[in-house]
């Protein structure tokens, strides 16, 4: 990596130890919940990585800065200046680091960043995928799926998309999903899709066994390790579909398109859902947390005993 990515004090001396470490995106704090609702949960997920044994790395630029760990002033900027930060994805990075200001990294863009810094495992809420009907819109979380080497834990892909679609898309470009406890494809608010998943782990040193594995192997890309939300949070399937075809009309209706659909629709659904989408969407990320932070100690661990 020829452009120097800022690490934090923490995040610096866990790549030097060889401590586990867990990237979180920055999406979720400038572009996700309102003040300070949205800097309360990036400071809990944080908290949450560290209770379970790794070190956490949001990852955002600052000031034209790659970023892998933050300080609380930053993460208070981001959440409070949300007007001005950008929302980036890979294609976005060149002009975010000659412009300056404050970026906040999707999926795509933090998976690069992690990488460049040699993080190995990334949390978040959910990926994008292939969106519905036939425009042929395609989230950038997929292909860097397919050509970056981090593995992401998440609840799935956002069940406002087209599940199956992505899916495919997914297996075409041989990424491997990996279905945490689960022998079904979560559909993010909700544990079931009727999607059968490929492989099935149901431990933290499971998982990391296969990461090693790859990472042995030189394979190219990522792993999606889906992780369904908890049972007592999960919403019906078939309700939400519901809420989910509402939201899609009222886009169609309004000529909502492009970048803008997806918070537009997850807006909705909070609306439409009375709150139950959002508290959903909470509990997801703080298991998503746990569970990166449970597999990133493993993963050091299982390394360690091939070396």
């Amino acid at each position: 990596m020829a452009y120097p990515i800022r690490l934090s004090d923490e995040v610096q001396s866990a790549l030097d130890e060889g401590y586990p470490i867990v990237a979180l995106e920055s999406t979720v704090i400038a572009h996700g919940l309102p003040w300070p609702h949205n800097y309360e949960l990036a400071r809990e997920l944080e908290a949450i990585v560290t209770a379970n044994g790794a070190t956490p790395a949001t990852i955002a630029t600052i000031d034209g800065a790659l970023c892998a760990g933050l300080g609380k002033a930053e993460i208070e900027r981001l959440a409070n200046k949300r007007e001005t930060v950008r929302k980036l994805s890979r294609r976005d990075l060149p002009i975010a680091l000659v412009e300056g200001g404050l970026g906040a990294t999707t999926v795509a863009a933090t998976m690069l960043i992690a990488h460049w810094a040699g993080i190995r495992v990334f949390a978040t809420g959910g990926i994008g995928g292939v969106h519905r009907g036939d425009s042929g819109d395609v989230s950038a979380d997929l292909p860097e799926l397919a050509q970056t080497p981090v593995a992401v834990i998440c609840a799935g892909a956002k069940s406002i998309l087209d599940l199956p679609r992505t899916l495919e898309w997914l297996e075409t470009n041989s990424v491997p999903v990996i279905g945490y406890e689960t022998d079904e494809f979560p559909a993010f608010y909700s544990r079931s899709s009727g999607l059968r998943v490929q492989y099935r782990a149901d431990t933290p040193t499971a998982v990391a066994q296969i990461l090693h594995a790859r990472d042995a192997l030189r394979l190219r890309g990522g792993e999606l390790i889906a992780v369904p939300i908890p049972e007592s949070d999960s919403v019906d399937p078939l309700l939400m579909n519901g809420h989910i075809e509402k939201a899609l009309a009222l886009a169609s209706e309004q000529g909502v398109s492009g970048k803008e659909l997806t918070p537009f629709l997850l807006t909705q659904l909070v609306s439409l859902t009375e709150g139950v989408s959002l508290q959903a969407n909470l509990v997801l990320l703080r298991n998503n947390a746990a569970i990166a932070a449970q597999i990133a100690a493993e993963l050091v661990r299982v390394t360690a005993n091939f070396v």
